[in-house]
């Protein structure tokens, strides 16, 4: 669903409140991720802003600092700050994060930072590899203290948009379309990869739409199968 008219206001707000803050350091600020589209689940997603200064310094966070604090009281997480040459800079190191900013994402003020921006799609692998890689580490860690079906599925359920991201960006490495919306991705790597994706639906099933959690531990074990396979294939596939 799309954000509510609330959270657009609130954007407003923002906007006009970074400006009369940093009338002569503001370049953007831009709306991106799953609140730009039909994916954003209320409730759950996240309304993620980056601003871009002239100079991210002390002094310019300074000024800014007051008016970020309100937006976190409005429940929103603080935003991404940077500046024009560290953008360009940090495309190599965040590509993940960059290749969504630019596939999802509205400007607010001043000029898109993001359509031009350039990022290496070999390190891109990389970093692919190497979030599934922690993010199943990080699953198995939270498995083994987990107590109870609940607990199993809420350690499910706060994973799963990371693995869902994740499935969209190990298509993107093996060159197959990519769908945005989270069950999308889900589904179409189970088909490329001829695999049975049907836990990770269910988890997602539980997170956005309150489904019962029920038998939580056996399908922690379809859900682990699945996050393994599409990890050891990035791998396999491209060394």
């Amino acid at each position: 669903m799309p954000i509510k008219q609330k959270e657009e206001e609130a954007l407003v707000q923002l906007v006009a409140k970074l400006k009369n803050v940093l009338p002569d350091q503001l370049d953007a600020v831009v709306l991106y991720g799953s609140a730009v589209d039909h994916d954003f689940a209320q409730g759950f997603s996240d309304v993620n802003v980056l601003v871009t200064m002239k100079s991210a310094d002390a002094a310019a966070l300074k000024a800014a600092a007051p008016v970020i604090d309100w937006w976190v009281r409005q429940g929103h997480p603080v935003p991404v700050v940077m500046n024009a040459h560290e953008l360009a800079q940090a495309a190599d190191v965040f590509a993940i994060e960059f290749i969504d900013m630019q596939l999802r994402h509205r400007v607010l003020h001043g000029n898109d930072p993001l359509t031009t921006l350039y990022i290496p799609r070999d390190l891109h692998r990389v970093q692919v590899e190497r979030e599934l890689r922690t993010a199943m580490v990080k699953l198995r860690q939270a498995y083994l203290l987990a107590k109870g079906n609940d607990a199993v599925a809420k350690l499910m359920g706060s994973s799963v948009s990371s693995f869902a991201t994740l499935f969209r960006h190990a298509l993107i490495v093996f060159g197959q379309e990519a769908p945005l919306e989270k069950r999308a991705a889900i589904e179409s790597i189970g088909k490329y990869l001829n695999l049975d994706v049907t836990a990770v639906g269910q988890v997602l099933d539980i997170r956005e739409k309150g489904a019962p959690a029920k038998d939580c531990r056996a399908m922690f074990g379809d859900y682990l199968a699945a996050v393994t396979r599409v990890t050891d294939e990035v791998d396999r596939r491209l060394g």
